[in-house]
């Protein structure tokens, strides 16, 4: 038996492919021109969507949501699936998609499954239609895959291949070869970014999808730990990538959110250069409406636990970044609240058109003390937020200047630490880990090792088995700390570590290097966001992620400021409409305020002169 493709695990999703009014090719816009929009499985199907179900979420994606540019993309259980019976994959699944307007994709995860690798099957070479050989033999799946570098969250599932070996790169030429012949248009790959980045892997399929003649927009997963500067050494590579752990229906969840948007938007990483297209920088599916749980296999059987005022937070926070638009709710029980969520025009414009995207720090917030929740048009002095400072372990690329600071103590007891050096004029003691070397590995894992030369352990204490991860061994939510963790020790490459000269810690897992950050953690405040749109319209969003109604204000001389193309200019008084009070505030001279709920947004548009 030949190696086609390995088990692996979908989800569909159905995503927007947009196209001008005037007839144009896809080559001439390019993949994934507009932040993609469409419907993901996950949120409400998780692992359980059968065929019938998922069909006739695309025929209500079609019929409700596609004319608001929505094509949809999906990604299902193959065992689910009866059409794919006789060795048609998705072919007919993809048929259908396409039938209806949409646009057919599937989740998948990293490299090899472990079924394949266990069952030792042959690999597929494309070119000539047998068994790749090399080096006068036939190659299989347990020489390409690497063991220790099995997914950290799904370790009985996926690993990585050997994409140094011919046969690794032939085996996923074959795997994507085979998406592209069933008529995928999107393909989202899991476990390969954020704490569990494969830049070897992700470099290869970008690759191979650019050598295919059926275009594919390539997406990434997860984002726990993401960075900029990780961002930025797979630019050109992909069309999307997760900047977060997975976001659910938990305010803790949307909130974490706020820090990361500002961070990427701030590098200058949203709508540039990707896979023959863009790169959009994903904050996840919205998980509104008809849901299920993580990890669950229930199918969707509750309600969105977000109140109306954080779910328009939410789809307002993710429109002013210009996410990607991918709602997660069964579309078979979508309310008229979700529906007008997901299609309101000011969003959808902001989302697609705006520019100038960026977070707005000339914003004052004091709790309101009358405790009304409607309008009012002053504003008072800015109150304080208590800030707490903590110091944690993070991932970060190695070429980041951040993470060198680690180098080597040895105690009286000749015990050796590995110990991050702090500012020379800081007098505490620095932060250690013991270090020893890791235990033997079978020789296909060796093999590997000496490639990657991480060989040591790091535990928090001497005598405990507790040893410094690079990636959780469950898949994090936003909420949750996206940085290092501790486990008990094993010999799995999340765990290995190497020193280097230039003061670096690498893991052998994602090839991200350790740094000892300091975080300030804030229990709520208040945010805003400012764009600017296609006719010269102002977009100025107040978040309050207070638990009180907070009163907001700005100045328009800073709005003006904060413009580009209006900074030499004198903004004499703007005209404004707040959109979801639906609310004509007339002229402003001075300043744009309101009373704005807890974990509430409003949303401004402002025309100035």
């Amino acid at each position: 038996m030949i190696l086609k493709a390995s088990f692996f695990i979908v989800f569909f999703t159905l995503f927007l492919h947009w196209e001008t009014s005037e007839t144009k090719s896809q080559a001439e816009i390019g993949q994934a021109s507009l932040p993609p929009r469409g419907w993901n499985s996950y949120d409400s199907f998780c692992w359980t969507i059968s065929e019938e179900e998922f069909l006739k979420n695309a025929e209500l994606v079609a019929l409700r949501l596609k004319a608001h540019g929505y094509q949809g993309r999906m990604l299902p259980d193959p065992g689910r699936w009866p059409s794919s019976r006789g060795g048609k994959g998705f072919s007919e699944v993809a048929q259908n998609v396409h039938s209806m307007g949409l646009k057919f994709g599937i989740h998948v995860m990293r490299g090899l499954s472990k079924q394949a690798f266990n069952a030792n099957t042959l690999i597929l070479d494309t070119t000539t239609g047998k068994a790749y050989e090399e080096a006068g033999r036939e190659w299989r799946a347990q020489d390409i895959g690497i063991k220790e570098r099995a997914c950290a969250w799904m370790t009985n599932g996926f690993m990585s291949v050997n994409t140094k070996l011919g046969a690794g790169r032939a085996f996923l030429r074959s795997l994507y070869q085979q998406y592209a012949d069933w008529g995928v248009d999107f393909v989202k790959h899991d476990c390969v970014f954020g704490d569990d980045l494969d830049l070897d892997e992700i470099t290869v399929v970008s690759e191979v999808l650019n050598g295919l003649k059926r275009p594919i927009v390539y997406s990434l997963s997860p984002g726990t730990n993401a960075k900029p500067t990780m961002a930025k050494d797979i630019s050109g590579l992909v069309n999307m990538y997760r900047v977060t752990g997975d976001d659910w229906d938990d305010w803790n969840d949307v909130s974490a959110h706020f820090n990361v948007a500002r961070d990427f938007s701030a590098a200058k990483l949203v709508g540039v250069k990707g896979l023959k297209g863009k790169l959009w920088p994903d904050l996840d599916m919205l998980p509104l409406g008809w849901l299920t749980d993580a990890g669950s296999n229930l199918g969707p059987h509750r309600n969105c636990r977000l109140n109306l005022d954080e779910q328009r937070t939410q789809v307002t926070l993710w429109s002013m970044v210009r996410s990607p638009f991918i709602f997660g709710g069964d579309m078979r029980k979508i309310d008229d609240t979700t529906f007008n969520l997901l299609t309101n025009p000011t969003l959808l414009e902001i989302n697609w058109f705006s520019s100038n995207n960026m977070e707005f720090h000339y914003v004052t917030g004091s709790v309101s003390s009358s405790g009304k929740h409607g309008l009012t048009h002053y504003s008072k002095n800015e109150g304080k937020t208590s800030v707490l400072e903590t110091k944690v372990l993070a991932l970060r690329s190695c070429k980041d200047v951040k993470a060198n600071g680690w180098s080597t103590k040895v105690l009286d007891n000749d015990v050796a630490r590995v110990c991050w050096e702090e500012n020379s004029n800081n007098r505490t003691s620095p932060f250690c880990l013991y270090k020893r070397k890791a235990p033997s590995v079978s020789e296909g894992e060796m093999v590997y090792n000496h490639q990657s030369h991480g060989n040591l352990h790091l535990l928090v204490t001497e005598r405990t088995e507790l040893c410094f991860s690079a990636s959780s061994n469950r898949k994090l939510t936003s909420k949750e700390s996206s940085r290092g963790s501790f486990s008990r020790c094993r010999s799995h490459a999340s765990q290995m570590w190497e020193l280097n000269n230039n003061g670096t810690l690498k893991n052998s897992y994602s090839g991200l290097c350790a740094s000892l950050d300091i975080v300030k953690a804030s229990s709520g405040g208040v945010r805003s966001w400012l764009a600017t749109g296609r006719r010269g319209e102002i977009y100025l969003a107040f978040f309050n992620l207070n638990n009180q109604v907070t009163d907001m204000s700005a100045k328009i001389s800073d709005i003006a400021k904060a413009i580009p193309a209006r900074r030499s200019s004198n903004v004499a008084t703007c005209t404004a409409r707040e959109v979801w009070s639906a609310t004509n505030l007339g002229a402003i001279k001075d300043s744009v305020s309101m009373s704005v709920k807890a974990h509430g947004c409003a949303l401004f548009v402002l025309n100035c002169n």
